[in-house]
């Protein structure tokens, strides 16, 4: 018995897709369109996604001990960058692909100057922040502008109903097998965990944390362009500080430390579900949506407190 309780607690994830089994089962019961309705489904899936590409990114990043607060404003900016490259004559195939690949230009600026530089991760993102904030909002003068792409791209890049659920998904697969089987991903626990042995092991980490920097921004840059297929206009408002953190918020709830040397991808997805299942459920049975940031606030808390207190279990349990 003791031996399976302790299998149970080394899976990082169990505890997430227990709260979020019990919060579906709550709301359900408060209202039965919570889970039968495919209306709501979408809208559940929708919020998800976002949340779940972006925090794919922020979890290699904070693994590695990194954050990028700058991810939102990447967000914001990528699908004008395609935009301007569409109506410049661009197929739009070419300028998505452009349009991710300057967010993760963007990524490698912040790591270079986090990581050659010796700036914070902290500075460096929150400086980008504002700068590409400014940025977004001079090139649009602050206006929305339409994406009018061919109806079948449109339709899998997001306007499809779970078309962008299904890209997170897949990024997620994608991305969990790679740190936990590659290379690259082993080395960026690596890095997190153990930053002087590592180096003194032959591991750079220097090319480690600016290619998690280029994934973050890479990624970030893709959902921004997702959501604008998903909802055929392109806002300069969007994104911003509030999906970065409700993707770090998703990071950390998944049962990534903001300490580094250990995270999961599996558990952000699961993170960003407890906290869709959290939105959605609280609008349908009507309860002030300042709430939603109230919950938020103690379980990111309590999160952290989990988090701490099992890695003490499993390093007593290895020691054993």
């Amino acid at each position: 018995m003791k031996k399976t309780f302790g299998s149970l607690l080394r899976w990082r994830e169990l505890s997430v897709i227990v709260v979020a089994v019990v919060l579906a089962i709550y709301f359900q019961i408060s209202n039965s369109n919570f889970l039968f309705s495919d209306a709501s489904l979408q809208n559940l899936s929708q919020f998800i996604a976002p949340v779940a590409i972006i925090a794919c990114g922020e979890v290699m990043l904070m693994i590695g001990g990194e954050i990028d607060l700058s991810a939102g404003m990447i967000y914001a900016l990528a699908p004008f960058v395609m935009y301007f490259l569409a109506e410049a004559g661009c197929p739009y195939p070419v300028a998505i692909i452009l349009a991710v690949a300057s967010a993760g230009l963007v990524g490698a600026a912040n790591g270079i100057i986090t990581i050659v530089l010796g700036i914070p991760s902290f500075v460096t993102t929150l400086g980008t922040l504002f700068l590409l904030n400014g940025l977004t909002l001079t090139l649009s003068n602050g206006t929305p502008v339409g994406v009018d792409a061919n109806p079948t791209l449109a339709f899998i890049m997001g306007r499809g109903g779970y078309a962008e659920f299904i890209w997170a998904v897949a990024i997620v697969v994608v991305m969990q097998a790679m740190l936990k089987n590659t290379r690259w991903g082993l080395h960026t626990i690596a890095t997190g965990t153990n930053p002087t042995g590592s180096s003194e092991a032959g591991i750079r980490i220097k090319r480690i944390k600016i290619g998690n920097f280029v994934l973050s921004g890479a990624l970030a840059g893709l959902t921004g362009v997702l959501e604008s297929f998903r909802i055929s206009s392109i806002d300069p408002t969007a994104g911003g500080t509030h999906i970065m953190f409700l993707a770090a918020a998703a990071a950390v709830i998944g049962g990534t430390p903001m300490a580094g040397g250990s995270g999961t991808i599996a558990g952000a997805l699961l993170g960003a579900i407890v906290l869709g299942i959290l939105n959605d459920g609280f609008t349908l049975i009507g309860i002030n949506a300042f709430t939603f940031d109230l919950i938020l606030g103690g379980a990111i808390l309590l999160a952290m407190l989990f988090n701490i207190h099992i890695n003490r279990y499993r390093r007593r349990v290895a020691i054993t």
